[in-house]
């Protein structure tokens, strides 16, 4: 009896620990979503999103969807998202997740929620990412991002900015100052929703297949940098 008891209670721990999995990942496909989301409905508005010439030279795209004021840790405001990379291959790796945290934006969104992207300009965006936590402006260089078809990064800000960053509010998408506020890495997150424990570089760099949950995501990124290097190629 007690070794049936025993039994029983270890099965209803695994089932327990599996449903809690499977809302972990439920969870975390629907902030995939999300992301998706907020960049399929920016290349629906090229006159004002995200410039096509930035677009082009893009390495990493980071999508933190519905940052609100108000939403605290440890005192500072945060979001949680996700980003991805441009692999050797010229494709886009499959997305690790991210937590950005500062008090600067918070006072700037005003209560709503507000859809914040990151676009890394350079390969050292990369290198960022494979951080645990880095502070824009700080230890990387950022810049509120221009808006718009063509419209170039020309002031010497943006041309030594790592990280162009934007800002999202009641469909209005502008560039946004994040002077202060720190990206950390998610790697909880990342645990759950790959089941192990994968290194950040790894996943990265491509070495890992995107899980079927997150091939719309990527492949809104990639047409997103397609459209910008087949505009950059007609000029």
């Amino acid at each position: 009896m007690k070794n049936i008891l025993t039994a029983s209670l270890v099965g209803i721990g695994l089932a327990c620990g599996a449903a809690a999995h499977g809302a972990d990942v439920q969870k975390l496909d629907g902030r995939i979503d999300a992301a998706h989301a907020v960049l399929h409905e920016l290349m629906a508005t090229p006159d004002k999103g995200i410039p096509l010439d930035i677009a082009a030279k893009a390495h990493c795209i980071a999508v933190i969807p519905g940052f609100k004021k108000g939403a605290f840790l440890v005192g500072a405001q945060y979001g949680q998202g996700v980003a991805t990379c441009r692999t050797a291959r010229g494709g886009w790796s499959a997305p690790v997740f991210i937590q950005l945290t500062g008090a600067s934006f918070g006072l700037q969104a005003g209560g709503q929620s507000t859809d914040l992207v990151l676009v890394g300009v350079n390969s050292r965006s990369l290198d960022d990412l494979l951080k645990d936590k880095v502070k824009l402006g700080g230890d990387i260089a950022a810049a509120a991002g221009p808006v718009g078809r063509d419209s170039q990064a020309s002031t010497t800000e943006l041309a030594n900015a790592e990280f162009l960053t934007y800002s999202r509010s009641k469909g209005l998408f502008a560039g946004v100052d994040l002077t202060g506020d720190e990206v950390h890495q998610n790697s909880q997150d990342t645990r759950a929703y790959y089941g192990k424990d994968i290194p950040y570089r790894t996943i990265l760099s491509g070495a890992v297949p995107t899980p079927p949950s997150a091939t719309h995501f990527e492949a809104t990124v990639n047409e997103m940098f397609r459209r910008g290097r087949a505009d950059r190629a007609s000029r």
